[in-house]
């Protein structure tokens, strides 16, 4: 493959050139972002705000410094967050990856950290962000974490320690991502003859990176965002459209 496809509409040959890259591919490496999330409903992170948090600034909630300094807001923020991801589905392009996986070998890292891509099946998913749905402690020597948080309890101390709070498991700004979680990414990527970059800005790094270590290593790129991005001149097939709309193409096919 080496036409770079692009149209305001979704076209025939965009999803049939989509759907024999993944018949011809060894190991298809797939990098989902905040579109996937967007096609589902939920706000992207620096996207409009419910009106009772437009005041606040997202970037100083999902902090260490903005938790030690307001703890209760920044839980109530999340909280409210987490009930917003409770009431959304997985949209096409979960439950297609999900499928995916089932008949190749896929390698699914999101950026998101909503928890749909398990909700859709996806047995594996590298969540370089971490995932909402998990409280753990926000003490740095205590292990404690446990799933399914109840988006309607109030801020509490970890039951372990009894000394921090509980924390959403997620990773915050000047935070460190999960060691084991980016390797995994990496030699995912590395591996791949197939790369697909979903619904993201190709931005952030370093999951901005693993596309371009994809490539270094031979691999195929694909990306499907609406708008153009800093990966979008280097990719191999460009499909401007929602992913969610492409990949109920794909499903037809």
């Amino acid at each position: 493959m080496s036409d770079n496809l692009k149209s305001s509409q979704l076209t025939d040959k965009q999803v049939e050139s989509l759907a024999r890259a993944l018949e011809q591919a060894q190991h298809i490496v797939v990098m989902t972002g905040a579109g996937v999330s967007a096609d589902s409903g939920i706000d992207t992170f620096r996207g409009k705000q419910n009106s009772l948090w437009a005041k606040y600034d997202p970037v100083t909630l999902a902090s260490p410094e903005g938790f030690a300094k307001d703890p209760e807001t920044v839980w109530q923020w999340y909280q409210w967050r987490r009930q917003q991801i409770e009431q959304a589905t997985p949209n096409a392009t979960h439950n297609m990856l999900a499928k995916l996986a089932e008949r190749f070998s896929l390698s699914l890292i999101t950026q998101n950290v909503d928890g749909l891509h398990h909700r859709a099946g996806s047995q594996q998913v590298a969540e370089l962000h971490g995932n909402i749905t998990v409280n753990r402690c926000n003490g740095e020597c205590c292990d404690y974490q446990s799933a399914n948080a109840d988006s309607s309890a109030e801020l509490s101390l970890c039951p372990q320690c009894k000394e921090h709070y509980l924390r959403p498991g997620v990773v915050w700004f000047g935070e460190s991502l999960d060691e084991n979680v980016l390797s995994y990414a990496e030699q995912a990527a590395q591996k791949a003859d197939l790369f697909l970059s979903v619904g993201t800005s190709s931005q952030v790094y370093p999951a901005a990176g693993f596309a371009h270590i994809a490539k270094s290593h031979g691999a195929t790129l694909i990306e499907i965002n609406p708008q153009a991005t800093a990966l979008t001149s280097g990719v191999d097939l460009a499909i401007a459209q929602p992913a969610a709309k492409v990949f109920s193409a794909l499903k037809r096919q």
